[in-house]
């Protein structure tokens, strides 16, 4: 399945999700779809982005484990856009850290807190490394000759 599908459904999982549990559970199959998408483009994706991707599957894999929840990551069959599956990517971490310091603030269970903790510290780098892909694959568009079939359609 593709990258977006997957960040579109695991955002619709988020917030549909009610309760401190499932709010976490949502937090971990984010982090394992950063990873996911993260060892993807180290292999496969553009090559200014292969470290920075191979920072994200590192980043990632400190999700934690949730047991009950089979990780949605392992549908991931493709990238079809780059660009846009680290938007929407950059949003879910965005807001699966959001969502986290509510559960946070809420509980009274020390495990949690710190669960949700180390969970919020983990997404807020992984999306660092996503805004740091972005701009590289800005830069590289950037410095690309303009295509000449553009300049050709553009006068016709």
């Amino acid at each position: 399945m593709d990258a977006e599908r997957l960040i579109l459904t695991g955002r619709r999982a988020l917030a549909d999700s009610r309760v401190a549990l499932d709010i976490v559970a949502e937090a971990w199959q984010a982090q394992m779809l950063a990873q996911a998408i993260g060892s993807h483009l180290a292999l496969s994706g553009p090559p200014e982005l292969r470290g920075e991707a191979r920072g994200l599957s590192e980043i990632g894999s400190r999700g934690g484990a949730g047991p009950n929840h089979p990780a949605r990551a392992l549908r991931l069959t493709e990238i079809a856009n780059v660009r846009g599956a680290l938007l929407s990517l950059g949003a879910l971490l965005g807001e699966v850290g959001i969502a986290l310091v509510g559960v946070a603030c809420a509980t009274d269970e020390e495990g949690l807190y710190w669960q949700c903790i180390e969970a919020i510290d983990a997404a807020d780098e992984a999306g660092d490394r996503v805004r740091v892909m972005l701009r590289r694959l800005a830069v590289r568009e950037h410095a690309r000759p303009p295509d000449p079939a553009d300049s050709a359609a553009g006068s016709a």
